[in-house]
C-alpha cells in the first residue's frame, strides 16, 4: 500500500508541472564529482550520443519514440513505458539523483526536463562534467519537436521525423475532426487537496480546446494554478475531468453542489493517467478519450435539457 501511495504522489508530480517546479528549492545534497574527471567522458556537441540517462519517465518514452531505446543506460524511476523500459537502471526520482550510480554509466548525455528538473539539479550536473540538455515539454508542438531533437542527438533522425510527423498528424485529424463541434464548458481536475487545475498554454488545456471544450480556467496566468471550489462552483461547468489515478472519489466532494451543470448532465470523465500525465506520443490516446468524452457530454446536455 505504502508504494502505492509513493507511485500516485510522483505521477501527480509528472502531471503537475507547478509541484515539481517546487522541488527546486529545496536544498539536495549531491555527492558531485570534479569537473575533470567527468570532462573525458562528455560528448562533444557535435557527436552522435550513444550512452543516455533521462530524468523524467516522459522523457523515457520519447527516447523510446524516436528509435532511440537502445542508448538508454539510466532512467527515471516509474519510467514503466514501453515495458522495456523497466529493465534501465533508475538513476533518480523526483528529488534525487544517484551520482555514484550515474558516475558508473559515464553517460555521454543527461536528458532533462525543462519545467520540472530543479535549476541547480541540472547546475549541479554540469558542473559534475555533464552534458546536459533541457527537454521543453510544456505544450503540444514541443512533443514533435523533442522527439526530433533526441532523434538529431542519438542519430536516429530518419525514424524520429517519421514518429514526430504521425504525432502531429494525429494532432491534426482530431482538430479537424471536432472543430465544429458546440463548445462545453469543462473542468479539469489535476488534484482534488489541494485543489489544483491546468490553464490554456498547458498541454491538456490544448487538447480540451483541440476537442471542442472549453477550460473554464484557460484564462489563469499560472500553467497549473491553485483555485477554490467556490471559483468552480461560480463558473459552473458543464463537464468534470480528472486522471484515473484518483478513481472512484475523484469527483465525490462535487455531489455537494446537486445544481452544478456537470452534475445534473451526469458530465464525469476520468482519463488515463499515464496518458495524460506524461507529454509523449501517448497523447494522441489521451486526447482522442478526452474528445470522445467531451462528445458523450454533449448528447447529455441535450438529453437533458430538451
Amino acid at each position: 500500500m505504502g508504494s502505492d501511495n509513493r507511485r500516485n504522489d510522483i505521477v501527480r508530480l509528472d502531471r503537475v508541472t507547478r509541484f515539481v517546479a517546487l522541488v527546486a528549492t529545496l536544498a539536495i545534497p549531491f555527492a558531485l564529482v570534479t569537473a575533470c574527471d567527468q570532462a573525458n567522458q562528455t560528448a562533444p556537441e557535435t557527436e552522435t550520443v550513444r550512452r543516455v540517462v533521462t530524468l523524467a519517465p516522459h522523457l523515457t518514452e520519447l527516447v523510446f519514440a524516436a528509435g532511440a531505446g537502445d542508448t538508454l543506460v539510466g532512467v527515471s524511476a516509474y519510467s514503466d513505458y514501453p515495458p522495456e523500459a523497466t529493465s534501465i537502471a533508475v538513476v533518480s526520482d523526483a528529488f534525487t539523483v544517484d551520482q555514484e550510480q550515474l558516475v558508473l554509466l559515464s553517460p555521454d548525455i543527461v536528458l532533462a526536463w525543462q519545467s520540472g528538473t530543479p535549476a541547480h539539479v541540472i547546475d549541479e550536473l554540469r558542473n559534475g562534467g555533464y552534458r546536459v540538455e533541457s527537454i521543453r515539454t510544456r505544450d503540444i508542438d514541443d512533443i514533435s519537436i523533442s522527439i526530433r531533437r533526441i532523434g538529431e542527438l542519438t542519430g536516429h533522425r530518419q525514424q524520429a521525423a517519421q514518429v514526430a510527423e504521425d504525432f502531429e498528424k494525429g494532432i491534426v485529424e482530431l482538430r479537424d475532426e471536432y472543430a465544429e463541434q458546440p463548445s462545453i464548458s469543462v473542468f479539469y481536475q489535476i488534484s482534488l487537496k489541494p485543489l489544483y487545475t491546468i490553464n490554456g498554454e498547458h498541454y491538456i488545456g490544448e487538447i480540451l480546446e483541440l476537442c471542442g471544450g472549453h477550460n473554464i480556467f484557460a484564462d489563469m496566468n499560472e500553467l497549473a494554478p491553485s483555485v477554490t471550489v467556490e471559483a468552480v462552483v461560480d463558473r459552473n461547468p458543464e463537464a468534470l475531468f480528472a486522471g484515473s489515478a484518483d478513481g472512484a472519489s475523484a469527483f465525490s466532494e462535487w455531489q455537494r453542489w446537486p445544481h452544478l451543470k456537470a452534475n445534473q448532465f451526469g458530465n464525469h470523465f476520468t482519463v488515463n493517467s499515464d496518458e495524460i500525465g506524461r507529454p509523449s506520443t501517448r497523447l494522441i490516446s489521451a486526447a482522442t478519450s478526452i474528445c470522445g468524452h467531451l462528445e458523450t457530454a454533449r448528447q447529455n446536455r441535450h438529453t437533458t435539457t430538451e
